[in-house]
């Protein structure tokens, strides 16, 4: 959906790594919070009542929102995304879904390099493999 603002928005925001058993975040400590960029007007996470249930019971919500202390607050919900969701994983945990751009926050000349974490995990997951 469309941010709650109704305007594109594009900055660094934090993300709280809410679960670390996918290959995604498995390089990451549980209630991590990572400064990752967005860039969107169509960033509004949203889903169905029974989609969030399964979503809390399967632990698949992988990233929130949040301050820079790990709080989910409204403040630190830069889209309105239901529950500040900002990323969930596939039943699988093979597929990753999230609005933050952690190929914009891989290297020091981007200014930040928190999105480093999430490529690290994926080639851990691989060289395990």
């Amino acid at each position: 959906m469309r941010n709650v603002g109704l305007k594109y928005v594009c900055k660094p925001v934090q993300v709280r790594v809410e679960n670390v058993e996918t290959p995604f975040t498995n390089a990451c400590a549980q209630g991590e919070v990572l400064t990752i960029p967005i860039g969107h007007m169509e960033g509004n996470y949203f889903c169905d009542p029974d989609t969030l249930q399964e979503l809390r019971r399967d632990n698949r919500v992988v990233f929130r929102y949040s301050s820079p202390g790990g709080e989910i607050t409204a403040s630190a919900n830069p889209n309105g995304s239901l529950e500040n969701i900002a990323g969930v994983c596939s039943p699988g945990r093979n597929v990753l879904g999230m609005m933050p751009h952690p190929e914009r926050s891989a290297e020091l000349e981007l200014g930040c390099t928190d999105g480093m974490k999430i490529f690290r995990s994926l080639v851990g997951a691989m060289a395990a493999r």
